[in-house]
């Protein structure tokens, strides 16, 4: 990226974006406003489309139910949201400024130089064209040091990554603050060297998309066969290890140099069309338009959105899995931002011994869900898990103490099954302290269904403070087992009789699940 502004000439950096302005409130431009909202980023929004904030509250409900699916984490509270008739009164304070008008070039620069005129000095202001270059949308500006290309993916709330690229007039302090500022709300900037049409991300769906085209158009295969191939094959390669890392597998343990000497003549084959451009006539349109009605029979756009968004979810969390713990791609990203959350919410809780930690309150996912269409058993146990660390992280076992050579492990946990739990029900864990010494941290936590508060299951857990680097138990230093003590002082009345200590017995099967008295029944408690 060629820049020919001197540093001297950009605003100082912002700490963080306590303000964003979104100019156009679409497909994009609401996932923008969902993504800052849900980081606890008051939006101001313009669009003079009519039903701008029916389409924008729909995206935000949208992000909402997929962020309550995808992190346990504490977010934020909401930033406010406010709609303006004006691109004045809604720039007006703003730290970020994003602009997702139509790909119009003169309109682009029409409304960037509205901004441009009323924006505070500090602000940054992106556009999230998917082509135009930068340069050709800065040239008119008052301030073009300020301003670059943020080109996100839809979702936006969901998918993390952002193409940030400047144009010749762009400062390069400007592309390192909004880097450095989407890290709060859980993207992953990532600075384009050279600003080129389409970018890189667009450029590739382009290539891929025309070879598309045409082999439909050649009757080669439908969309849905297509769509097969790639959803059934290297689109979940990629959704891990993108391109070059998973063609250095292929290479196998002589690596990229191997794959590239194997395959590279090939690509002077004459497979694909990728320099032709297909004609898209009225009889292709018909036959592609055809083909996709009757792929997605009975399933509306927001239908088809909220399966979109289900998956993303399922693929993130299995993402942010890996045997270091820290996660691979986009789910490392997510642990990441997690981590980020959970370290927000402590410093806002304080270092008060007294403060005793909030229920843990978590919704029932898709993938959470057994063939009884109840959530599968292992489920309870991971629930039970998140509480028992919510409780830990409140007495100062967090990440940090994790990683400075000390924690908690579990030894015994007694689960049971009191009731069930469907898809889309909200659990509250209840976490009570029922005794410690030293080493030793044994607690209980009851899971109520928030819908009826009727308890599903309870769980009994003995910990012991161990040192990591031995593998051995250690005493836990005072500060932490004061703050047991204060937890245990300050929580609520005693547990029901029978509730904790008990020996597996035969069960009297749950009024849900009693009569009739079949296989079925009496196994309902898989899930």
């Amino acid at each position: 990226m060629e820049n020919k502004t001197p540093a001297s000439t950009a605003a100082p950096a912002r700490a963080r974006i306590t303000k964003a302005a979104c100019v156009g409130g679409g497909v994009i431009g609401g996932g923008w406003v969902a993504r800052f909202l849900l980081a606890g980023i008051d939006v101001a929004v313009f669009d003079p489309h009519p039903d701008a904030e029916r389409i924008v509250g729909e995206v935000v409900a949208n992000a909402e139910a997929a962020y309550a699916a995808l992190t346990q984490a504490p977010l934020p509270k909401r930033g406010a949201l406010t709609f303006h008739g004006s691109i004045a009164e809604t720039v007006a304070g703003a730290d970020w400024i994003q602009e997702s008008v139509p790909e119009r070039l003169d309109l682009k620069r029409s409304v960037l130089a509205e901004i441009d005129a009323v924006a505070h000095p500090g602000a940054l202001i992106g556009s999230s064209t998917s082509g135009l270059l930068p340069s050709e949308l800065q040239a008119e500006l008052q301030h073009p040091e300020r301003f670059f290309v943020a080109h996100p993916y839809n979702p936006v709330y969901l998918l993390p990554l952002v193409e940030i690229v400047g144009g010749r007039a762009t400062a390069p302090e400007t592309i390192r603050d909004a880097i450095r500022l989407l890290e709060p709300t859980g993207m992953k900037g990532v600075a384009i060297d050279k600003e080129i049409e389409a970018f890189v991300g667009d450029r590739l769906l382009e290539a891929l998309w025309r070879e598309a085209l045409w082999l439909i158009k050649d009757e080669i295969c439908d969309v849905e066969t297509l769509d097969d191939v790639i959803r059934y094959s290297f689109g979940l390669r990629w959704a891990q290890m993108g391109l070059f890392q998973t063609y250095r597998i292929a290479g196998g343990e002589a690596g990229m140099r191997h794959f590239l000497g194997q395959f590279g003549p090939a690509l002077k084959w004459p497979w694909t069309k990728l320099t032709d451009v297909v004609d898209l006539d009225e009889a292709l349109v018909d036959r592609i338009a055809a083909q996709s009605d009757a792929q997605n029979v009975g399933l509306s756009i927001r239908r088809l959105e909220q399966i979109r968004d289900q998956n993303l979810v399922g693929i993130l969390q299995a993402l942010k899995g890996g045997d270091d713990g820290r996660g691979w791609g986009a789910g490392k990203l997510l642990a990441d931002f997690e981590q980020g959350l959970w370290r927000q919410a402590a410093a806002s809780a304080g270092t008060d011994d007294s403060n005793a930690p909030q229920p843990l309150s978590v919704r029932v996912s898709p993938s959470w869900i057994d063939y009884n269409g109840h959530m599968t058993e292992h489920r309870y146990l991971q629930v039970l898990g998140d509480a028992t660390d919510h409780v830990l992280r409140s007495i100062g076992v967090d990440l940090a103490y994790v990683e400075a050579g000390a924690s908690y492990y579990t030894v015994e946990s007694h689960l049971r099954h009191l009731g069930e739990a469907r898809l889309g029900d909200t659990i509250t864990a209840e976490s009570r302290v029922l005794s410690f010494d030293g080493k030793r941290l044994h607690l209980f936590h009851r899971l109520t269904r928030e819908a009826d508060g009727a308890t599903i299951a309870t769980g009994e857990h003995m910990l012991l403070h161990v040192d990591r680097a031995s593998g051995r138990t250690a005493p836990a230093p005072a500060t932490i087992l004061r703050r047991i003590a204060a937890l245990a002082a300050a929580q609520a009345p005693e547990i029901g009789k029978g509730d904790t200590g008990r020996a597996i017995r035969p069960a009297t099967p749950p009024a849900e699940c009693a009569t009739p008295a079949t296989p079925t029944a009496t196994r309902s408690h898989r899930g």
